[in-house]
C-alpha cells in the first residue's frame, strides 16, 4: 500500500469531530472579530437580526448573511478590513465587475496560513526538500505566483521565483536545475508541453515529475495531455482572491476531488435561486467562510461556481472533504487566460466609447491557449468603409479593454445589425473550448 505524505498531518488526517470543534471554536472567535472590526458587516448582521451570541456553532452558521461581489464593489477599497492598516503586510488583487478591484488584505498571520495551506497542496503532489519548484503563475497583484512561492519555501523546496511568460528561459530552468515540480496555468503547462516537444524533447528528457495547475477551467481530457506531454502528474488546485489565494482545496494523489482545508474555511453548498443550504452530495452554488483570515475576513461569500461536496472518505488518509472541479457559475463571469472576465465589464466600455453594446464575445481554445474574439456592431452614424478609421477604432477599444480587464481582446467592428438578434436573452457569450 502507497504511503502518503501529509504536511500537517494531525489535523490534515484528523477525525470529523476534532475538525468540527476547530470549525466551532474558530468560526464564534471569527463572527467575534468581524463584529466588532467591520461595521458593514456588522450592519448586515443587524439588519438580518443577528447578534454574535447566536452563533454558538457551525450549526448557526445558516443564520449570518452572505457576501457577494456586489458588497465588495460597495465597501472598496477597504471598507471589509479587518484590522488597523498598520497590522498589514501585503495585498493582492483582482478586477472587480465594474473596473473597481478587489483588495484582499492579509495580516502576518494570515499569510502563514495560507502558506501553509499551498505547503499542504504541495506535499500532496509529492514535494519534499529534495525537490526544485518552479513557479510560473504570474506574481505581483495576483496571488498565484506569491502563494505557491510561500508553500514551495514553507515545505523546504529550492523555489524557482520564474513568474509567467518568457518560455524559452523558463524551458532552459526546468532543464538547467532539473525542477521537479511545476506551478502555473494549465494551458501555460500545456504550451510548455508543445514547445519542449517541438524542441524534441521527450517526456522522459523531461525532469518534472508533478505540477499543480489552477487559475482556470480545465477538462480532464486536458489532465491527460499534459501528463503525457511532460511525463508528469497534473494536480488541481482551487482558490480566491477574496478567501486567500490558491490553496483553500487541493488534490491529492487520489484525484477524487479537492480536499478542503476545513481547519480555515467551512464550505456551504446552496440553491442559488433560493439561497437554502443543501446537503452534501447535492449539486448547488459553493459558499466559504474564512473562519480566521483577520485582514480580510470574508464572511459566507457567494463564489457563483457550481459544485458538489463530498464526505466520501479518500484512500489517501485526509479526512478533510472535498469539492469537485467546478461545473460552471451561477453568473455570467468568463475565465479567460486566468483573468476574471464579466460581459458588463465589456459593456462599459463599449457605452464609453459611444457603441450600444451590440456585441458577442467569442472564445475558443487554440494551441492550448484561449483565443478572446470580441464582435462590436457599429451604429449607423459610425457606419464606413474607410478602412484606416475602423482600424483606429478598433484599437481604440481594444486599449479600453486591455485598461478595464487587463489581457487583450482582438476586436472587430462589424456592420450595423449584422450580429444575429434573439427573441429571448441575447447570446452575448459564444464558448467553444472544450471544458
Amino acid at each position: 500500500m502507497k504511503v502518503e505524505k501529509y504536511f500537517q498531518k494531525e489535523i490534515e488526517c484528523a477525525s470529523r469531530e476534532e475538525i468540527t470543534a476547530i470549525q466551532n471554536k474558530k468560526l464564534v472567535e471569527q463572527v467575534k472579530h468581524v463584529w466588532d472590526n467591520v461595521p458593514y458587516y456588522r450592519k448586515k448582521m443587524e439588519k438580518a437580526g443577528v447578534n454574535p451570541e447566536d452563533i454558538k456553532s457551525i450549526e448557526d452558521l445558516h443564520k449570518l448573511p452572505f457576501m457577494s461581489k456586489a458588497d465588495l464593489r460597495e465597501t472598496y477599497p477597504d471598507g471589509l478590513l479587518g484590522v488597523p492598516k498598520e497590522e498589514v503586510v501585503r495585498i493582492h488583487s483582482t478586477s472587480g465587475t465594474t473596473g473597481k478591484r478587489v483588495i484582499a488584505y492579509y495580516t502576518q498571520g494570515d499569510m502563514d496560513l495560507w502558506e501553509d495551506c499551498c505547503a499542504r497542496a504541495l506535499v500532496a503532489a509529492g514535494a519534499t526538500k529534495e525537490d526544485v519548484v518552479q513557479v510560473s503563475y504570474g506574481y505581483g497583484l495576483f496571488t498565484g505566483g506569491l502563494g505557491l512561492d510561500g508553500g514551495s519555501k514553507k515545505v523546504g523546496c529550492m523555489t524557482v521565483p520564474m513568474s509567467s511568460g518568457n518560455t524559452e528561459r523558463q524551458i532552459m530552468f526546468i532543464q538547467d536545475l532539473k525542477a521537479s515540480i511545476i506551478c502555473c496555468t494549465p494551458s501555460y503547462a500545456a504550451y510548455l508541453g508543445e514547445s519542449m516537444k517541438e524542441m524534441g524533447l521527450t517526456a522522459e528528457e523531461i525532469p518534472l515529475k508533478a505540477g499543480i495547475f489552477g487559475a482556470e477551467a480545465w477538462s480532464e481530457e486536458m489532465r491527460k495531455s499534459i501528463e503525457e506531454t511532460l511525463g508528469i502528474k497534473a494536480y488541481d488546485i482551487y482558490g480566491l482572491t477574496e478567501l486567500s489565494g490558491p490553496g483553500v482545496a487541493y488534490e491529492c494523489s487520489e484525484q477524487h476531488g479537492m480536499h478542503i482545508n476545513e481547519d480555515h474555511f467551512i464550505a456551504e453548498i446552496i440553491d442559488p435561486k433560493t439561497l437554502e443550504v443543501l446537503p452534501h452530495g447535492t449539486q448547488g452554488e459553493l459558499v466559504f467562510t474564512a473562519i480566521d483570515k483577520k485582514g480580510f475576513p470574508m464572511m459566507r461569500y457567494r463564489t457563483r461556481d457550481i459544485c458538489v461536496l463530498s464526505e466520501e472518505k479518500c484512500t489517501c488518509g485526509r479526512t478533510f472533504i472535498r469539492m469537485a472541479k467546478p461545473m460552471g457559475r451561477s453568473d455570467d463571469m468568463l475565465i479567460i487566460r486566468g483573468v476574471n472576465v464579466f460581459p458588463s465589464q465589456i459593456e462599459t466600455v463599449l457605452l464609453e466609447h459611444g457603441y450600444q453594446a451590440n456585441y458577442q464575445i467569442i472564445i475558443d481554445r487554440v494551441n492550448n491557449t484561449d483565443t478572446f474574439d470580441i464582435h462590436v456592431e457599429m451604429t449607423p452614424e459610425m457606419f464606413t468603409d474607410n478602412v484606416s478609421e475602423i482600424t483606429k477604432a478598433q484599437n481604440e477599444l481594444m486599449q479600453g479593454l486591455i485598461n478595464m480587464l487587463g489581457i487583450k481582446a482582438k476586436v472587430t467592428l462589424v456592420a450595423p445589425k449584422s450580429i444575429t438578434r434573439s427573441e429571448g436573452k441575447a447570446v452575448r457569450v459564444i464558448d467553444n473550448r472544450k471544458i
